[in-house]
């Protein structure tokens, strides 16, 4: 064969070549196309059910690295070229009934969760896959099905009448994270309350690093979707309210726990505005709150604790950060054999891939506890400052993700951890960094 050499110089420069990076534009329209879920089982089954496929006129997230992932999350969103295992755009997520399974409740009854998931609208028909993972992170459940853009049972959303006000304008939806704050338990004559508890919200987050330095790279809108009652659901005082969200405490019979399983009804909310997380804003003086990653974020806007309150649980929704304290409530969520994707969590599986490359010299596995003051009983500012100055240590320190043994902490303190100091440690924040850089294309 004459061009033989010729070709084999062709193919080995080819595959020489670094392969392009795929372009938003080649696969998807600058919208959105929004799923509906059902997911459903007990502590051992899971299934999933594909419920009505909407789509809005703008997209919000990001437009690079589409088919890589940051976490892992407890499951996953993926789009597919059709027929094909090429991925044109993933993301990751968990759910509160992922959480729900690891109760005693879990163990003799199934019950149904809302859930929903915003990718971009594609040009063509695409299969999409949605997996739930268990502990172990084994997949455990899968719903592959295929979305024709051209389907007219597609419904599509956008202007729905509900008022809402930018409280942070940094730039465009596709180079920012775009934080919608909703009301909850507001009635239409409490919202000039509402946009001032949102404004709240927002220095809250801004107020400390890393969010002070990454306020540029946020949009904060907030969405005055009326309630024809004031305030949350209180199942434990026979309290029910008819709210936009139907939130309420006692969430697995927590009376702090306050969330919601109406993620369909808040997707509608939002309707009208770019978005990718959510934070409920509840109308209440009562501690509670609750933050799903990549799902939603809860908090009471009136608790004495609201701030602390608040970005503890935006650290869960937005940057997938794991509970630092130990109480032992649920079943074991971090089995020893299985490194937590959680980045502030290890259970030392495979501790290289977290924090080890800041551990200082000489800092013991795991890390013997020092002598702080009582956070619960702290008495003058010098007490207060030892506290916070511990939050900067770091270390290996035993007891995380609701588990007194087997899981470790990156900090003695931190705001994963207690709501009586300041700052997120070292580790949260670099995590809250590099989330923010994948999500803004840095």
């Amino acid at each position: 064969m004459k061009n033989k050499g010729l070709l084999t110089a062709s193919l080995a420069l080819m595959m020489a070549m670094p392969m392009q990076a795929q372009k938003f534009e080649d696969n998807f329209e600058n919208k959105t196309l929004r799923l509906d879920y059902i997911v459903a089982g007990d502590s051992v089954n899971q299934a999933i059910y594909f419920e009505q496929a909407y789509s809005n006129p703008t997209w919000a997230g990001r437009k690079t690295r589409l088919d890589e992932k940051f976490l892992n999350g407890n499951g996953q969103v993926t789009v597919y070229e059709h027929g094909t295992n090429k991925v044109l755009y993933v993301n990751t997520f968990s759910t509160l009934f992922q959480e729900w399974q690891l109760t005693q409740e879990a163990k003799h009854l199934q019950k149904s969760f809302e859930s929903s998931f915003l990718v971009p609208f594609p040009k063509k028909p695409v299969d999409v896959s949605i997996t739930l993972s268990d502990t172990h992170q084994k997949v455990t459940a899968e719903l592959r099905h295929t979305i024709n853009p051209q389907d007219i049972l597609i419904r599509p959303l956008g202007e729905n009448g509900i008022p809402y006000r930018y409280i942070v304008k940094s730039g465009e939806a596709a180079d920012c994270v775009d934080l919608a704050i909703i009301a909850e338990g507001y009635r239409q004559d409490q919202m000039d309350k509402f946009y001032q508890d949102a404004q709240r919200a927002a220095d809250a987050i801004f107020e400390r690093e890393p969010f002070a330095s990454l306020k540029s790279r946020f949009n904060v809108v907030a969405v005055a979707a009326p309630s024809l009652d004031e305030g949350p659901s209180i199942p434990h005082e026979g309290k029910w309210k008819n709210t936009m969200a139907c939130s309420h405490y006692d969430t697995f019979y927590s009376n702090r726990y306050l969330t919601t399983s109406k993620i369909h009804r808040i997707y509608d909310a939002l309707s009208n505005v770019p978005f990718e997380q959510i934070i409920v804003l509840v109308n209440s003086p009562t501690y509670g709150g609750g933050g799903i990653y990549n799902q939603v974020t809860l908090s009471t806007s009136d608790h004495p604790t609201f701030k602390k309150v608040l970005v503890h649980e935006f650290g869960h929704g937005y940057a997938g950060l794991g509970d630092e304290y130990s109480t032992d409530e649920y079943d074991p969520m971090y089995p020893s054999d299985t490194e937590p994707w959680e980045p502030n969590l290890t259970t030392l599986k495979d501790f290289q891939s977290k924090w080890a490359d800041m551990m200082p010299k000489g800092v013991k596995i795991p890390t013997p506890l020092a002598k702080l003051p009582d956070h619960k009983n702290i008495r003058n500012e010098k007490e207060q400052k030892k506290l916070n100055e511990a939050v900067f240590k770091i270390g290996v320190f035993e007891g995380a993700g609701n588990q007194s043994k087997g899981c470790y902490r990156p900090a003695q303190v931190c705001r994963m951890r207690i709501n009586e100091v300041d700052d997120f440690c070292p580790v949260c924040q670099r995590a809250i960094r590099r989330i923010t850089d994948f999500y803004t294309g840095k």
